[in-house]
């Protein structure tokens, strides 16, 4: 099982939080800092006397409601167990020979597919982690899926439009499939990045989103794709147990797509808080990556033990060294609210004094 943040189960942080008066605050998950709107709590409450039957195998209202917000056909989505399982289930349907990759970046693309017999060609980033056109010399006709995130993980850094559209053309001349992770995009405000209205007309491209961070509903679980090769959707439903989007998770999706408002005003407070994080940060002598998600990436050279010192004021980081092609000195942390931040910021010019 990939190492992966938002842990907080564990014997020795439960002792932790238990000691603290404020408790453990865990920046190694990225959740909105607004928390669960009250309508999707509402949602999933009032779903409880439903979940008597059975969920609805197709979707049918989720995918519904998604249709009417991205302006695509509801027979080209696919709604699954959050954005995880949807990798999953797209690797073993698609069960590719050679997969490109980027390095850094989420974990589960690189195990989902090793479960599936996958061998891999990996596309070092420069020190600025940022994907450049030589990417596309990457895409050679041995290639039969490319995973990008976007904006990426663990690093926040977007790829332009422009490259993602070469991308794209690329994959359609060698009949690659380009998978494109968009799960933290809604969080930087550049909707325009997009590539989900392309993707239910184009067979070489699936779109991933996800409800899980934007809507802080990690603990139900929901994500969707979007791809215009039905023949691969219908494999991805037949790779997985049936019934895998709870009754709740699907009311709470539905909930959640009417939340305009709490959606700006998220995106407003965490561009506000990461641009007062980075200055923060690099005044302590860090180096900080210009990433434009709930989250940022940096590095504490020499500093190999962060997380260790950082846990006795009940912070929890995000330790990246398991990523491909980063180190123990490399660490993220979430945006938060104002006061979560500052906890955070104090803390870290009291370890790194």
């Amino acid at each position: 099982m990939a190492v992966h943040g938002g842990d907080i189960y564990g014997e020795e942080l439960q002792e932790l939080a238990g000691t603290l008066a404020e408790g453990v605050l865990d920046f190694s998950a990225n959740i909105n800092p607004l928390g669960m709107p009250e309508s999707v709590r509402r949602a999933v409450t009032d779903a409880l006397s439903a979940a008597e039957h059975y969920p609805d195998p197709k979707c049918r209202k989720l995918r519904a409601a998604l249709s009417a917000e991205h302006g695509v056909p509801a027979e080209r989505i696919l709604c699954g167990n959050g954005g995880a399982e949807l990798i999953y289930r797209l690797a073993y349907a698609l069960r590719p020979k050679k997969a490109l990759l980027t390095v850094p970046t989420f974990s589960e693309y690189e195990e989902a597919l090793r479960q599936t017999g996958a061998d891999f060609v990996f596309y070092e980033m420069e020190s600025d982690l940022r994907v450049r056109e030589d990417i596309l010399e990457r895409m050679d006709p041995s290639v039969d899926v490319v995973f990008l995130c976007n904006p990426n993980n663990p690093t926040g850094i977007l790829t332009g439009r422009e490259l993602l559209l070469r991308m794209l053309e690329r994959a359609k001349e060698l009949g690659t499939l380009l998978v494109l992770d968009e799960c933290f995009l809604d969080f930087t405000g550049r909707e325009e990045l997009s590539l989900l209205p392309l993707a239910a007309e184009c067979p070489s491209l699936f779109v991933l989103r996800s409800f899980t961070k934007m809507y802080a509903m990690p603990g139900l679980r929901l994500g969707y794709g979007v791809c215009g090769d039905r023949e691969l959707l219908a494999r991805m439903e037949a790779a997985g147990p049936c019934w895998n989007v709870s009754v709740p998770a699907s009311e709470a999706g539905v909930a959640a797509l009417g939340e305009r408002e709490y959606r700006r005003r998220a995106v407003e407070l965490v561009r506000r808080e990461r641009r007062r994080m980075k200055e923060r940060l690099e005044a302590l002598g860090l180096k900080v990556w210009d990433g434009q998600a709930d989250y940022l990436f940096f590095r504490a050279e020499g500093v190999e033990d962060l997380y260790e010192r950082l846990l006795p004021h009940g912070i929890l980081i995000r330790r990246c060294g398991n990523y491909r092609g980063l180190g123990p000195w490399d660490y993220r942390a979430a945006v938060k609210g104002r006061d979560d931040n500052e906890r955070f910021l104090k803390a870290m010019e009291e370890v790194l004094a």
